[in-house]
């Protein structure tokens, strides 16, 4: 199997707005994110779909979402953090949390076509970061 993209962020061969990580996981910003704190959660094994995932695997990603989303919480003052779990554009179990506080901030949609604001995102990140 290919490297899919978040490997390579794991591995460092591409740069990410980390602001959680431990052995089994990391949580990044998305770079299209649909709303302020968009943040993926992946485990560092690559695994196309997360029922595949082996029990100890998928628990470490549950806990971290769950430690991320309160994070997520606190620091953006969010009433909500949404969870998607889509598993169609990377080849690699990513969990998407969304802060919200009305459902059409969690049904926004990327625009998956614009350029990243890199300089906002590590802002973000700064205060977001464990």
């Amino acid at each position: 199997m290919q490297d899919s993209i978040f490997t390579k962020i794991i591995n460092g061969e591409i740069p990410a707005h980390k602001i959680y990580e431990d052995d089994k996981t990391m949580a990044f910003l998305d770079i299209h994110p649909s709303v302020t704190g968009h943040t993926l959660v992946i485990p560092k094994k690559q695994v196309d779909h997360l029922w595949d995932l082996q029990d100890e695997d998928y628990q470490a990603v549950m806990a971290t979402a769950k430690l991320v989303a309160n994070r997520l919480r606190k620091v953006l003052l969010t009433q909500r953090v949404g969870v998607k779990v889509v598993g169609e554009d990377v080849p690699h179990v990513h969990i998407h949390l969304i802060p919200f506080n009305t459902t059409r901030e969690f049904h926004a949609k990327q625009d998956l076509g614009a350029e990243p604001d890199h300089e906002a995102l590590a802002i973000l990140a700064q205060k977001l970061a464990f």
